[in-house]
């Protein structure tokens, strides 16, 4: 909580960013804690990682300081007022799952049932998330992988082209003679 309120109260912009990659290390420590491994995993890859180096990559781009905000009370108040109704439709949406731990409920009923039978015995792994996601679900999180590489390298790209015509305008740039 510390850190999150520090990164609203903050006008620097790189740390803003740095505070991020804390809040990011920090969940993923979280959720380690909780033995979710794979999920840690994710979190400090695409959250402290990817994240980061992309504010970075930005904030070269742009002044280091946020600027002072210019906007009328009246557009504060229309984006709480569209958050508000948006909190109060995904709260709504929640009223409809199963009960938590619910032995009725779909993932329980069907295929959970199969995976919590044999997963230690196929894989000899004691963490199931883990198990299911490195052997049942494997070509499924290297396709999640990929994705992730390629998100990042098109947003990278997306960001260097400014910079590059910036080099090319003033006169920094290669030429093929």
């Amino acid at each position: 909580m510390v850190v999150a309120i520090a990164i609203v109260h903050v006008r620097d912009l790189f740390t803003a960013s740095m505070l991020f990659a804390i809040y990011s290390l920090i969940s993923a420590g979280l959720f380690v804690v909780l033995d979710a491994g794979d999920v840690a995993l994710t979190e400090a890859a695409v959250g402290a990682g990817i994240s980061t180096l992309l504010f970075l990559a930005t904030l070269t781009m742009v002044d280091r300081r946020e600027a002072p905000p210019n906007s009328s009370a009246r557009h504060h108040w229309l984006a709480l007022a569209v958050v508000g109704i948006t909190g109060a439709f995904l709260v709504y949406a929640t009223l409809d799952l199963p009960e938590f731990g619910d032995a009725t409920s779909p993932a329980q009923a069907h295929v959970g049932s199969q995976y919590i039978a044999s997963t230690y015995d196929d894989m000899g792994i004691p963490n199931m998330v883990a198990a299911v996601l490195a052997s049942y679900r494997s070509i499924d999180t290297l396709g999640e992988g990929f994705v992730i590489l390629t998100a990042g390298l098109a947003v990278y790209a997306l960001l260097s082209v400014p910079a590059t015509r910036r080099r090319r305008r003033n006169g920094m740039g290669h030429r093929h003679e």
